[in-house]
């Protein structure tokens, strides 16, 4: 039997802990396979890990046809809602999932937009992924953790995304680490963990400092300084009121 294993919809899985591979792999040779491969023609929708595991061991394993998917689309929102259930799905997974569905979502509807039939075709709803909000409540996230995840998505260098999908650093830290150029964030990356939380601490310090004073121009306000400008308004003040006075006679 001849089946694809579509690389784009590999992407959406998140690969097996070392120990639930074996567990996995256990349960195989001791069991055999018993639930079915879902299969959309020749492309495997469902049970990619377990097709490797047949794979490797000449396990035997049935499959099962899908007919509920018409378009590839259809089979990319599948999974992406399936995964979008899974309590394992990590936060940034979650949020990669639920942009990368509104995504879709949008693509369809501008192509339903603008069709090759001169009559037009009504505007499909984007599911409630319209906003950042609605993009939050379906990948159980807040507004901010979107905004991140975003950043993350569109500067972080793919070592740094490597990173927080493996959980070695949080989604704050690597939105920090993306603001750096790439080449400080490939090097805080090949520097580890650590490294990387380091990057993100220096750039959230920095974010705090107030901005250096340029030549020729005072030090940064102090409360010294605050209180002399304080004293300097207020005599500003009284010379104006004491002109108003004067024009008022």
């Amino acid at each position: 039997m001849h089946i694809v294993v579509n690389e784009d919809l590999k992407a959406y899985i998140d690969p097996l802990t070392p120990e639930e591979h074996e567990a996995l792999e256990r349960s195989l040779l001791a069991e055999g396979c018993r639930d079915a491969l879902v299969l959309w023609g020749d492309v495997l929708v469902d049970g990619h890990n377990r097709y490797g595991i047949c794979q490797q061991h000449g396990i035997p394993f049935q499959t099962l046809q899908s007919t509920v998917f018409k378009t590839t689309e259809d089979v990319h929102l599948w999974m992406i809602d399936q995964h979008l259930g899974r309590r394992s799905v990590s936060d940034f997974q979650r949020g990669v999932l639920a942009l990368r569905k509104r995504e879709i979502l949008n693509a369809r509807r501008l192509q339903a937009a603008s069709p090759a039939e001169s009559d037009p075709v009504p505007l499909a709803p984007v599911d409630g992924l319209k906003s950042r909000e609605g993009i939050a409540k379906v990948a159980r996230l807040s507004s901010n953790q979107v905004v991140l995840i975003e950043k993350i998505q569109k500067q972080a260098a793919p070592e740094v995304v490597a990173a927080v999908k493996s959980g070695a650093i949080s989604i704050n830290a690597a939105a920090a680490v993306a603001s750096l150029p790439e080449q400080e964030q490939v090097a805080a990356a090949l520097g580890g963990a650590d490294e990387l939380r380091q990057a993100a601490k220096r750039v959230r310090e920095t974010r705090k400092r107030p901005p250096a004073a340029e030549p020729g121009t005072s030090a940064p306000d102090t409360v010294e300084a605050l209180r002399a400008r304080i004293a300097e308004l207020e005599t500003e003040n009284a010379k104006l009121r004491q002109q108003l006075a004067a024009l008022a006679h």
